[in-house]
Parts: structure tokens; C-alpha cells; sequence
């Protein structure tokens, strides 16, 4: 098994706290911070996910404390008969966020999201798609739950088709207890429509545990990858869905945490891809404020990021 290394001990080394060992300060070397400006052009977002108990405008304040570029827009559970969030239901709200983007400095990246299902009517998306356009989002999240394949495809065009002239790229995130649940199964798709205004988002967990290679991403078109969503996880022993849903919502560990090969898989992304960090730690946040949790998250993928790039040798 190679052996990887840990961005945090491995860019310079650590200064762990007494009482809270897992709050680590990089001491940077010279060649974290070659690594960190080849590396400083990819911007960040921050996922309302790492950060959950926080108000939308909050959550710009941290993103922008963190130095991100971008935030992720919550507005819906996935179907628009759920309720949707005060930025989905309120003009005001919506008024009061991109005022406040615009005094951080910070602009919204994508929203969230679109399920689609058996039940799925596209036309219902409508509200959703206008007011991620409204606020700013350069795209949408998708995920498919809907074993009808012929039908699923159709839903997908239609909402493509709805995007496109608000200038909305439509992001499939293949989620492996879900239908569409591997990059083969939304690589085949964006293939069968060919919609100019879809492509993949690529979860670093769920690329993953749906046991994808980097040789698959190496074969793509560098455009049709649209962001890499980050965050790390331990070794799965456990592949059900319900195992999967909870590791995935509620135990995710910073970039160098855990098993995954992050920087591996960053060197297979476009550079230009945006990186957001999806990092809910459901533990963590009992004892750690969220602001904390965003410094150390964005602490932990800037050293993942820099390592990847670097002249470190990798084995």
C-alpha cells in the first residue's frame, strides 16, 4: 500500500492545542508556499453543509473570514414539494443576500438542488432555477433517483433546456445509493443528451465509494467537469445506503483525515474547476463553533491542495 502523506504534518509540520488535538496550525515552508500560489488561483466555496447552524448571511461572513470566493446557495431539499428556505420563499431575503455577497466580496456558486424521481414534474423547478439565477449561481446540483432511465433522461433535458437561457449549467452529482450513482452512469447520460449546459460534479466521497479511477477522469473532456466537491472519509466497511447516507450527511473528516487519496484525485481535475469544501461533521460541531470548523476546513484543503501540486514525492 503506498503510503500518503498528511498535508497538515507534511507542509512544515504542526502546533497541536493541549486540550483539542485535532485544531492544527501549519508552519509553512518555502515550498508549501510555491505549492500555495500555483494553487491560489483555484477558488474555494463553502457548502452550507460544513457549516449547517448558520444563517445564509452568516455563512457569507465565515466564507469571506476563510478567504472563499464562493458560497453555495440551499434552497431546496431536492423536490419542490418540500419546503423550500427563506432565500426560495422571500424577495427580501434575497435582496439582504446579494447585498451582503457584494460587501464580502463573496459570490454565489451553485444551487442546491435538483432531485429527480419517478414523480418528478421539471416544470416544478422553475421557481428554483430563477432564483439561483437571481442570486447570482453559475449552476445547479443535480442528483437522479428514478430507475426509469428513458424517463429520467427526459426530466434531465427539460430542466437543461429551463436552465440554459439564465445562463445555469446543470451539475450531475452521482450518488451511489441513488440511481444515477457512479461517474460511468453520468458520463453515459451527458453522452445520450448532449446538452451543452451539463456536466459532473465530482464528491470526493462519493467518487469514492462508488470505487471510481482516475483513469475515467482522465479520459473526460476537462469542460465537462464543472467542480470538485471536497472532504475526506475513513476506509468504507460498510457500503449500504443507510451506512453511506450517514458517513456522507453527518461524519465526513477534513482533507487528510482520512482514507481517501485527495490529492491524487486533484491532480486529475481541470484546473479551473471551482473547489467547495462539503465537509459535515456532526460530532465536531457539539464542541467546535462553525467558524472554527470553517478555518480548519479551509486550512486542510489549501495544504491537500498545495501537497498535490507540490514537489513533494508523493510515495
Amino acid at each position: 500500500m503506498i503510503e500518503r502523506h498528511h498535508p497538515l504534518k507534511d507542509l512544515g509540520g504542526a502546533r497541536v492545542f493541549p486540550n483539542c488535538p485535532f485544531l492544527l496550525f501549519i508552519l509553512p515552508r518555502m515550498t508549501y508556499e510555491q505549492a500555495h500560489r500555483d494553487v491560489a488561483h483555484s477558488p474555494l466555496s463553502l457548502s452550507y453543509y460544513t457549516v449547517p447552524e448558520l444563517s445564509f448571511l452568516e455563512m457569507v461572513e465565515v466564507a469571506a473570514d476563510i478567504g472563499c470566493q464562493h458560497v453555495a446557495l440551499r434552497l431546496l431539499d431536492g423536490a419542490p414539494t418540500e419546503p423550500g428556505t427563506e432565500l426560495l420563499e422571500s424577495a427580501q431575503a434575497r435582496r439582504q443576500a446579494v447585498a451582503h455577497m457584494s460587501a464580502f466580496g463573496v459570490s454565489a456558486l451553485d444551487g442546491s438542488a435538483v432531485r429527480i424521481r419517478a414523480t418528478t414534474q421539471p416544470s416544478t423547478f422553475s421557481t428554483f432555477l430563477n432564483v439561483s439565477a437571481e442570486l447570482g449561481a453559475r449552476q445547479v446540483m443535480c442528483s437522479i433517483d428514478d430507475t426509469d432511465h428513458a424517463r429520467s433522461a427526459s426530466n434531465l433535458a427539460e430542466v437543461c433546456t429551463m436552465a440554459k437561457p439564465l445562463g445555469l449549467q446543470v451539475g450531475i452529482e452521482f450518488v451511489p445509493w441513488m440511481s444515477v450513482g457512479t461517474l460511468t452512469d453520468a458520463v453515459d447520460l451527458i453522452t445520450q443528451l448532449d446538452m451543452e449546459n451539463l456536466g459532473i460534479v465530482v464528491d470526493a466521497l462519493h467518487f469514492d465509494r462508488s470505487k471510481g479511477s482516475l483513469s475515467e477522469i482522465n479520459a473526460l473532456p476537462p469542460n465537462l467537469i464543472q467542480m470538485f466537491q471536497i472532504c475526506d472519509a475513513p476506509a468504507c466497511a460498510d457500503f449500504s445506503a443507510a451506512a453511506q447516507l450517514h458517513v456522507a450527511t453527518q461524519a465526513r473528516l477534513l482533507p487528510g483525515d482520512g482514507a481517501i487519496d485527495l490529492q491524487a484525485l486533484y491532480r486529475a481535475m481541470p484546473r479551473e474547476a471551482p473547489v467547495a469544501m462539503e465537509i459535515p461533521m456532526t460530532d465536531l460541531s457539539r464542541s467546535v463553533p462553525a467558524i472554527e470548523r470553517a478555518r480548519l476546513a479551509a486550512a486542510a484543503t489549501r495544504a491537500t491542495l498545495a501537497l498535490a501540486v507540490s514537489d513533494i514525492d508523493p510515495g
